[in-house]
């Protein structure tokens, strides 16, 4: 069910450009008046809401991504600017397409809790373009550690998967994390996807890094409908 909602919310302090590592060239170079504007929709689940991200989900959003326990299977930790950087390039996606990396909070405390959704690989950095199985459609997700193992990963990417499926009519949606992420492995398993026989080098991740070795699970829009028709 697609829901419309609409918020006020504003927000146009620019940020200054600085080095960062490759997979974020494009998010730094981003200012964060992307919050201006009216959100598009919501997606709505059980217990969450998929929403387009407003000004006060940078804080909660800065501190998710400097901790080291959310950012265990990341190169590294992010700064404050490098959070809304791409909190910005997540809202400026939504705002063109529809649809994106949406902003998630609970239904009961409307508390943000981190983000969950689709992304096209087009539109992320060259080293991620570069990827070896081409482009496409990619579902995500990232939360805050107090709020794992409390299942709204896979609630979330779960609906997620369905507006993919049944409204944008994707004949195929992917997921890639490092090898050591366990975690992440499970919640892509659950949601029914496949793991790809063939691991690949990440081309954003330096070479000899311990995360650059990364694996690759897919899901075909023929095979989701049997199991939900």
């Amino acid at each position: 069910m697609v829901k419309p909602a609409r918020t006020g919310d504003r927000f146009a302090r620019k940020i200054s450009r600085r080095k960062a590592p490759i997979w974020l060239e494009k998010m730094e170079r981003l200012s964060t008046n992307a919050f201006d504007g009216d959100q598009p929709f919501m997606l709505v689940s059980e217990r969450l809401i998929l929403r387009q991200w407003q000004r006060r989900d940078l804080e909660p959003f800065a501190a998710m991504n400097a901790d080291p326990q959310v950012m265990e299977h990341f190169p590294a930790p992010l700064d404050t600017q490098q959070s809304n950087a791409l909190a910005g390039r997540l809202c400026q996606l939504i705002a063109r397409d529809g649809w994106g990396f949406w902003a998630v909070e609970t239904r009961s405390h409307a508390e943000f809790i981190g983000f969950v959704g689709l992304r096209n690989i087009s539109d992320t950095s060259d080293a991620m373009r570069a990827m070896p199985f081409g482009s496409g459609i990619e579902i995500g997700w990232r939360l805050a550690h107090a709020h794992w193992g409390k299942g709204y990963a896979t609630e979330a990417a779960g609906r997620a998967l369905r507006f993919g499926f049944e409204e944008l009519a994707l004949p195929e949606i992917v997921s890639f994390t490092a090898l050591p992420n366990l975690p992440s492995q499970a919640v892509m398993r659950k949601l029914g996807m496949r793991r790809d026989p063939r691991d690949f080098d990440h081309p954003g991740v330096p070479e000899g890094h311990a995360l650059r070795r990364h694996c690759l699970y897919r899901l075909a829009r023929s095979i989701w409908q049997e199991w939900h028709a």
